[in-house]
């Protein structure tokens, strides 16, 4: 079975390094919250706001979490008006038996508000690691 596994986070700047730090901490919270191995991973897809345009955030992702052989795609997020800027998103396609009422999604800093009921503050995530 494939669930979908959702994240969000943001960042200050358009600035490679900065986008870089932020993706991968998105990654590592996804992963470690629902024990994500790599070979289950079936692709991802991350998406940035049109402000954001210094790197990809697949670059970072495979650079964290082992995904060498993952399928990844970048795209852009659709402009929206009055939406919030400087935003990454991610859809992991996770191969797991666990049940969709226990997979845990993150949306970080100023992204919370996307999903206020998916939260998650990263000093939280920080201490249980």
């Amino acid at each position: 079975m494939v669930r979908g596994v959702r994240g969000a986070t943001t960042v200050e700047n358009d600035d490679a390094g900065h986008i870089a730090e932020r993706t991968s901490e998105l990654v590592r919270i996804l992963v470690d919250a629902n024990g994500i191995r790599a070979e289950d991973v079936a692709s991802a897809i991350f998406t940035a706001t049109p402000d954001l345009t210094a790197v990809f955030p697949a670059v970072a992702a495979r650079a964290v979490s082992g995904w060498e052989g993952v399928p990844l795609l970048c795209a852009g997020e659709i402009a929206v008006a009055g939406a919030l800027p400087r935003c990454i998103r991610v859809l992991i396609h996770w191969n797991t038996e666990r049940p969709s009422s226990q997979v845990r999604h993150a949306f970080l800093r100023g992204a919370k508000g996307l999903r206020p009921e998916w939260a998650v503050r990263v000093e939280e995530e920080a201490e249980r690691a």
